[in-house]
């Protein structure tokens, strides 16, 4: 009993020290691994190269919401004193179609701001290679200091300095990921995904439905979302809205925001020169056959691919998943820190 009870007290320590971090990811679990795949594409109705999406064989963590301005700030004030990877655009500080964030001071000395209002708005302008950067950020702890492996190079993903298109599409997932931009089949299986076992049973909107959804930011009917249409924009002067505006909008998992408000990227490569975007954005138009960039079938944004890596844009945001630690890895590093707190481990 005493060294369950040491291996909860030095857990609850480890939760402590998590929660204390610089930026706190909400997440939500999403399970039933193994399940099946559908069709995505021209081929199921929608737009973009056919692929069969959304079969994940592991449990893993996916952000509850899109990165937000606040902490893609507390990110930037961290590691872009000195912006040797340009992770600040410029455009961010518009207070319409940006992020609110603005930057002060000069090379060496940068620091950031953002507005109150944008605080929980999603982050925007980002390209795929910032998403990345910021992954491995989270993947490091957090650490502050310059651009380089121990914190942004390194991590998820190895960077190198990497800028360029060619260098950004070369760039996969390492094993040993702790937090790391959605792959497209955990962003589309957290969105569609009827969270109903190990199936391929799938809704074809992110809000938990078949029907398109409306745009009622007082969520009453909870099939809402952020797209183009009238009046417009939805929450005037601002383009974005909140994080979880529509509270009972969410998909199967708990995530929300998969559809509208920012298109997110994720580590999809397509025809060797994109990276995917999912989920439409707040300019997303709607047709006789409803916002058609928010449904599953919509596997890209154009017919021909997506968005090159290094593209920044308002409509351009991004989600992160995290890994789910197996249980004799919680125990090992509870034991570790037993060790660290001097805790004497006493037979029973």
């Amino acid at each position: 009993m005493k060294k369950v009870f040491a291996v909860t007290a030095a857990l609850a320590l480890l939760g402590l020290c998590i929660s204390a971090q610089a930026v706190t990811i909400a997440t939500v679990p999403v399970g039933d691994p193994g399940n099946a795949g559908e069709l995505s594409g021209a081929g199921a109705g929608g737009y973009g190269p056919d692929r069969i999406c959304g079969s994940v064989g592991y449990n893993y963590n996916i952000g509850k919401y899109e990165v937000t301005a606040g902490q893609y700030t507390d990110f930037l004030n961290a590691v872009a004193a000195t912006d040797t990877y340009g992770l600040y655009y410029t455009s961010m500080s518009y207070t319409d179609y940006g992020s609110g964030i603005t930057r002060g001071g000069s090379s060496g000395s940068y620091t950031y701001s953002v507005a109150s209002a944008f605080v929980n708005r999603p982050v925007n302008y980002v390209s795929w290679g910032d998403s990345a950067r910021f992954a491995n950020w989270l993947h490091n702890g957090q650490p502050t200091g310059l651009q380089t492996a121990a914190t942004t190079e390194d991590g998820a993903y190895y960077l190198n300095g990497a800028t360029t298109n060619t260098a950004l599409n070369a760039v996969t997932r390492k094993a040993g990921w702790t937090w790391a931009i959605t792959s497209e089949d955990e962003w589309y299986k957290a969105a569609y995904h009827k969270n109903d076992g190990v199936t391929g049973n799938y809704f074809d909107y992110p809000t938990s439905s078949n029907t398109a959804p409306g745009r009622d930011m007082a969520d009453a009917s909870g099939n809402n979302a952020n797209y183009y249409g009238t009046p417009y924009p939805i929450d005037s002067p601002y383009f974005t809205t909140v994080a979880g505006e529509f509270q009972n909008s969410d998909s199967p998992y708990g995530t929300f925001d998969q559809g509208g408000n920012v298109y997110e990227w994720n580590e999809a490569l397509i025809h060797d020169a994109y990276r995917d975007v999912r989920g439409g954005c707040f300019y997303s138009g709607s047709h006789s056959d409803g916002p058609y960039y928010l449904r599953a079938s919509a596997s890209s944004r154009n017919h021909y691919g997506d968005d090159y890596p290094t593209h920044e844009a308002y409509d351009l945001g991004f989600r992160v998943s995290e890994v789910v630690p197996e249980p004799s890895s919680l125990i090992a590093l509870a034991g570790g820190l037993i060790s660290l707190l001097g805790i004497r481990r006493r037979r029973v």
